[in-house]
């Protein structure tokens, strides 16, 4: 089996610290679509600094294509900061909300590998049952494929929130 190399294309996690203000995110969403740059996930919410938010974009980019979205963004007046979460220095987990179908006879089944999952059942219908989980892109896929034959009705994931493990937080001096 061939080594991988740094310039092979492979899933990156950016955590990006920007001013909270209006027309932000359109101006991040705006520089991937102008430069081609496909967006795998992308996430955004307040940080623990007031005035800054947090936008988390996974991308498959190899080192090169990686380091020019690096320098585009930091091109960007609103951006404070980026960050590559690797993936062993750094807590990865996406949100998922399921509708699967689930009539009186497949209720205990799907019961059953919801708990198999530690996931949780969020609302009950007569024919189906909504999930919740939360893990690992890798986990929810896994889920995923447990309920299909069951039929999904409907699906809504997140997407990627990530953090660094470990005492340092992106707003402190010294990780600046």
């Amino acid at each position: 089996m061939a080594q991988s190399s740094s310039n092979d294309v492979a899933r990156r996690t950016l955590s990006v610290l920007v001013e909270d203000v209006p027309g932000v995110l359109a101006k991040v969403a705006g520089l991937f679509a102008r430069r081609a740059f496909n967006i795998h996930s992308l996430a955004v919410g307040p940080s623990e600094v007031e005035g800054l938010s947090r936008i988390t974009v996974v991308v498959d980019a190899d080192a090169e294509l990686l380091e020019q979205i690096t320098k585009q963004l930091n091109k960007l007046i609103n951006v404070i900061k980026i960050i590559e979460l690797e993936p062993g220095n750094s807590v990865q987990r996406e949100h998922l909300l399921i509708k699967v179908k689930a009539d009186a006879a497949a209720r205990l089944q799907v019961t059953q590998a919801v708990e198999l999952f530690r996931a949780k059942i969020v609302d009950v219908s007569t024919d189906s049952l909504t999930v919740e989980a939360t893990g690992a892109a890798d986990k929810l896929d896994a889920l995923l494929s447990v309920l299909e034959p069951f039929g999904v009705r409907e699906i809504v994931r997140s997407g990627s929130l990530a953090i660094s493990r470990g005492a340092k937080s992106m707003t402190d001096k010294a990780f600046r």
